[in-house]
């Protein structure tokens, strides 16, 4: 994330030395922990592209309505985040333990509905009525998404195809990872946004979760900066485990259904190894970086064309290089 967002984010913050009493003090910092631990600012730079292949300058006239946006997206990824730790009880995040571990569930859980706010406040400062309606979009796109993903956990759910991942993914993912970002930086420049943001924003983002999955099992710990495997201790639904789990032998079905329907406390740390080495060996892994590749290359054809007319082209052409190495990225 640029330094210069984060510094937005984070001047929004009470500061930790503006409490009046110790105990406020302390929900600050917890305000503070997850903007201060910065992030890729994948969707935030998405934006500001989008701002500028649509005719905004950076540094003129209304970039820093561009820049409060932006700002906007980094607390709404944040704040997310919180969420999501919880709900998947993760260790990590960002090389650090998880807000929820280090301060229980209720504080970090109080401390992402602040942020959820604050959030507000910097789309109000960016001063642009359109905006309310794309975060609202993206909220309730996102909420939807997770409500999937979480209901097939929390019911045990493993008879799934292909389509209802990738229903869950466009919601969860696409949404907010790729369409809102593309849209944004359109109204910041005062244009209209292309209607073929959507579907390809869809597609990539689905192609960029794809390549997240993937990684999660195959990827690069140092590169990566989450645990490796997590999906398999959260019992996560992914489309390499669907593959796998329509090929796989009964025996390795029936271990993997059995740890499955474990709390990830319960799980069996050797099993869930040798479930890692299985899904690794498989050719799902590979099944599903090909289709991740064809949602990216349907998904950079349909942006492409929308991005024909952008007043910029050098900027155009930055957003869907940018958008092809996320696709293909190895952290």
């Amino acid at each position: 994330m640029r330094p210069q967002l984060q510094e937005m984010a984070l001047s929004l913050l009470p500061t930790p030395e503006s409490a009046s009493r110790p105990e406020l003090r302390h929900f600050y910092e917890l305000l503070r922990d997850y903007p201060q631990r910065g992030g890729k600012g994948i969707r935030s730079e998405l934006l500001l592209l989008s701002a500028r292949a649509h005719g905004l300058q950076e540094g003129g006239p209304g970039w820093e309505r561009a820049l409060w946006l932006a700002a906007a997206l980094e607390l709404f990824q944040n704040w997310v985040l919180i969420h999501d730790d919880i709900v998947d009880d993760s260790d990590e995040r960002r090389g650090a333990p998880a807000l929820h571990k280090q301060h229980g569930v209720s504080l970090a859980l109080n401390a992402g509905d602040a942020l959820h706010a604050y959030m507000w406040a910097a789309v109000r400062k960016a001063g642009l009525d359109s905006a309310f309606d794309e975060f609202l979009t993206m909220i309730h796109r996102t909420a939807e998404g997770q409500h999937l993903d979480v209901s097939w956990v929390e019911h045990g759910e493993w008879n799934l195809t292909p389509e209802d991942y990738l229903d869950m993914v466009r919601l969860k993912t696409g949404f907010y990872t790729i369409v809102t970002p593309l849209r944004l930086g359109a109204l910041a420049a005062g244009k209209a946004p292309h209607p073929d943001f959507e579907p390809a924003g869809l597609s990539l983002g689905a192609a960029f979760q794809i390549r997240d999955d993937v990684l999660n099992l195959v990827g690069d710990p140092a590169k990566y900066g989450k645990e490796i495997g997590g999906d398999l201790l959260e019992g996560k639904r992914t489309l390499v485990v669907l593959h796998w789990l329509r090929e796989a032998k009964e025996t390795r079905r029936h271990i993997f259904l059995d740890q499955m329907r474990r709390r990830r406390e319960d799980k069996d740390p050797s099993v869930i190894a040798d479930l890692l080495t299985w899904l690794q060996d498989s050719g799902s892994v590979q099944a599903a970086q090909d289709f991740a590749g064809a949602e990216a290359g349907r998904g950079l054809e349909l942006l492409g064309r929308a991005l024909e007319e952008a007043p910029d082209r050098a900027a155009a052409a930055e957003l869907l290089a940018l958008m092809d190495t996320l696709t293909r990225r190895e952290a």
